[in-house]
């Protein structure tokens, strides 16, 4: 006869203590009032648990469940104050800044959360998670982000899929008078990306990949994610970041590939980035990937155009399908500008459509090894569903490589920085 094991309660489901207790925020912060006002629209009061200071910018939500820390750390989220549908956030606090075997945050898109304020129907007052080290709140507050809880999130989804877009405010204190219109901020008047964006190259070195190949790309950080870069190098690609106006075209004979990266904002806030990738294009006959902002600024740079979404499109179960192979494919999503693919030129075909509002989701083109996608298929809090598009691009550069003997100058490899250059907190 089998006996059952005797486990002292004592030992049972016994987390550290310090996942069991948290930390609440301070009680004076906790019992502030705050308002969240949309410009011309409903004002919404509840308590501030954040950072004690006022806020303005475009005001979007994001109907994710989980990743919150990789979304308020995404450098597309600049300038912009981030509602979540979720009813209640922060109950497994924040992680730490860990770095992992390629020097990248393991936990993080950014050193930095990026959004100005963080809209929530109620904030976990204790966290529980075994790589929490902080709660939202206290995270909020080191940052300098705004943040308030105890709104109706419904109720502010909902004007904002009637009405569009709009800008936001979130006061700390005291009630704001929304007829002050000149407080409101508009972010979409600003070059988020130049904010965002490293001043400096950096490199970052990757393993040989299983059959002993060493491929390098060219990356453009228009707001690059970590995972991103993870997805490169974790695959053999060695890459060196440039700022997103750097004059890529007048160095790609050194790399396998080119690769323009998510960032914040209006595309046609960077003309120069769109100038130096269609002279690329131009003179540059290798793989070339862009994700996001990188796939509006290509479209770009080819001739199409770009539209301001109502509200756009930011959430971890979005379907997208490829227009190629007939298969549908879960997306994380978070732009809220798109490509008018009725505006490419005959040579960039739709690649993926979004099966919710027919738009545009990716491209490419018909005889060279250039394409694109609006979702991230590399996106941390996942799905990992078109992941695959990361080692087509791999695949793309070994074929590109073989009979090339482009190298890049390992002096220079050596003298550049190992993480982001000079980026605005």
């Amino acid at each position: 006869m089998l006996k059952l094991l005797q486990v002292s309660s004592s030992h049972m489901f016994k987390p550290a203590a310090a996942n069991i207790v948290g930390r609440r925020f301070a009680s004076s912060q906790a019992a502030m009032p705050a308002t969240f006002t949309l410009r011309n629209g409903p004002v919404f009061h509840g308590k501030s648990f954040g950072a004690n200071k006022n806020v303005s910018g475009e005001a979007v939500f994001t109907t994710g469940m989980v990743g919150y820390p990789e979304s308020m750390t995404d450098p597309s989220y600049r300038g912009q104050i981030l509602v979540f549908t979720q009813p209640l956030m922060g109950n497994y606090g924040v992680p730490s800044a860990a770095r992992d075997n390629f020097n990248l945050l393991r936990y993080f898109e950014s050193p930095h959360i990026q959004c100005i304020g963080v809209v929530v129907a109620d904030v976990a007052l204790r966290y529980s998670h075994w790589t929490a080290v902080e709660s939202l709140g206290d995270w909020c507050t080191r940052e300098g982000v705004a943040a308030i809880t105890g709104v109706d999130t419904r109720a502010i989804v909902t004007y904002l899929r009637e009405q569009g877009s709009s800008l936001g405010r979130i006061t700390v204190g005291e009630e704001y008078d929304a007829d002050e219109d000149e407080a409101f901020i508009d972010p979409g008047e600003i070059n988020l990306v130049h904010k965002v964006s490293t001043k400096e190259p950096f490199h970052i070195p990757a393993p040989p990949t299983a059959e002993g190949e060493h491929f390098h790309v060219a990356v453009i950080d228009c707001g690059v994610k970590e995972n991103i870069l993870r997805s490169l190098v974790s695959r053999g690609m060695a890459v060196t970041v440039f700022p997103y106006d750097y004059p890529v075209h007048k160095i790609m004979h050194h790399f396998d590939g080119l690769f323009i990266s998510n960032g914040p904002g209006d595309p046609t806030h960077c003309s120069s980035t769109v100038y130096h990738l269609k002279k690329t294009m131009e003179t540059f006959d290798g793989p070339i990937f862009g994700i996001c902002l990188g796939h509006q600024l290509l479209a770009l740079a080819a001739g199409g155009k770009s539209i301001k979404m109502r509200y756009g499109n930011r959430a971890h179960n979005i379907p997208a399908l490829d227009m190629t192979t007939g298969k549908c494919h879960i997306t994380s999503q978070n732009h809220g500008y798109a490509v008018d693919a009725s505006t490419l030129p005959s040579y960039l075909k739709p690649y993926f459509i979004n099966l919710n509002d027919q738009s545009n989701e990716g491209m490419y083109h018909v005889s060279r090894p250039i394409f694109s996608t609006q979702f991230h298929p590399e996106a941390k809090g996942g799905p990992l569903d078109s992941a695959f598009l990361f080692d087509k691009y791999l695949d793309d550069i070994r074929a590109y490589k073989q009979g090339q003997s482009n190298k890049p100058s390992q002096l220079l490899v050596d003298m550049l920085a190992k993480e982001r250059v000079g980026v605005e907190i």
